[in-house]
């Protein structure tokens, strides 16, 4: 067979970038450098960041799409380059400098149980034997002490190597901080975007997280500053948007998830939890009563081109261990526990 460069593209063109939904050809990440000789291929293909969470995967999928549409006589296996269009800042000015990856856990409103699934990825990617941190930047409605029993809980500063450090609580095997542990629980929090967008910058950068795996961040509801300074002040590996099936949140979680992809964001999208899927009596475990609407996490998922991550029901299980200080992600003989332990090893395992 005779190869020749537009063989190739038309191949790599049924190979779809995940944050993006795209084609990698007409996405301009196939760098116009493809070498045949005979039956060996080589490429490069080019990505936004240095920590793309898709970069090996994308790879994979190119490799088979041209052993696929071309032949499995192509040697093409290893011979694909990674480059990427922005250079790595240099760690010792980069927040977080020991942390693999940063989760923002986002939805597009509130009231879908955002902070609770927050809550609970976090607790599942620590009990898989992960180092995990949990951040509650919703800063005009902290829950996350309460959800972990914590809400007295006061950090304390701590000298280490020449700076002052805030040190995060520990519990349930995470280092936890929230702006609730700086204010008073029962008065709220009148602040404008600068102010809210400083105490985030404080929570991330003079805190002292160490080494990490997972860097779960608990974002507000909604678009704000608070978002925009999120994405300035780290390099966050992907988001995830939360959303219940009903129209009215699937709709704003789809501005969620433009918002993310808006060249100015440009944050990969790792998937979408559906919260709230299905309701099940406890007395009726067998049971599914779709209060608020069937399937629509999953539709939109399709529609948008991102990973659908998992279908969390809703029980009473889940609100009991948020009232009581106690994820039910902790429990290991619970249905729900069990949902969210897939989430987080479907999550894991797209990263690795």
């Amino acid at each position: 067979m005779q190869l020749y460069p537009k063989l190739i593209l038309d191949a790599l063109s049924h190979v779809r970038y995940p944050g993006t939904g795209r084609d990698i050809v007409s996405s301009d990440m196939v760098e116009d450098d493809i070498r045949i000789a005979g039956n060996t291929v080589s490429f490069s293909l080019v990505f936004d960041k240095p920590n793309d969470p898709f970069a090996k995967s994308v790879v994979k999928a190119a490799e088979q799409a041209i052993l696929t549409y071309i032949g499995e006589e192509v040697e093409v296996k290893g011979n694909i380059q990674i480059k990427f269009k922005q250079e790595p800042k240099p760690k010792a000015e980069k927040p977080l400098a020991g942390v693999r990856h940063t989760i923002a856990v986002f939805s597009g409103k509130g009231g879908v149980g955002k902070s609770t699934v927050a809550a609970n990825l976090a607790v599942s990617l620590a009990q898989m034997g992960y180092k995990v941190g949990l951040l509650d930047a919703d800063i005009h409605g902290p829950s996350i002490p309460k959800m972990f029993g914590v809400e007295d809980a006061r950090p304390v500063m701590e000298e280490i190597d020449g700076r002052q450090y805030i040190m995060p609580i520990e519990q349930c095997g995470l280092k936890i901080l929230s702006i609730g542990f700086f204010v008073d629980p029962d008065n709220a929090l009148v602040w404008r975007g600068g102010m809210a967008s400083n105490a985030l910058k404080q929570l991330i950068a003079d805190a002292y997280w160490g080494e990490l795996d997972y860097f779960v961040i608990d974002l507000p509801p909604g678009t704000s500053d608070v978002h925009l300074t999120l994405v300035q002040t780290i390099d966050l590996t992907g988001a995830v948007i939360v959303t219940t099936p009903q129209d009215v949140a699937l709709a704003d979680a789809r501005k969620g998830i433009n918002m993310f992809r808006n060249d100015k964001i440009n944050v990969p999208i790792l998937g979408l939890i559906e919260n709230m899927a299905w309701f099940t009596p406890a007395e009726l475990p067998e049971n599914r009563y779709y209060i608020f609407g069937k399937d629509g996490g999953k539709r939109l998922a399709q529609e948008m081109n991102i990973p659908l991550l998992g279908e969390i029901p809703l029980v009473q299980s889940i609100r009991e261990g948020g009232d009581a200080g106690m994820p039910v992600a902790m429990r290991e003989d619970n249905v729900t526990a069990e949902a969210f332990r897939q989430v987080a090893e479907r999550l894991a395992a797209s990263l690795e």
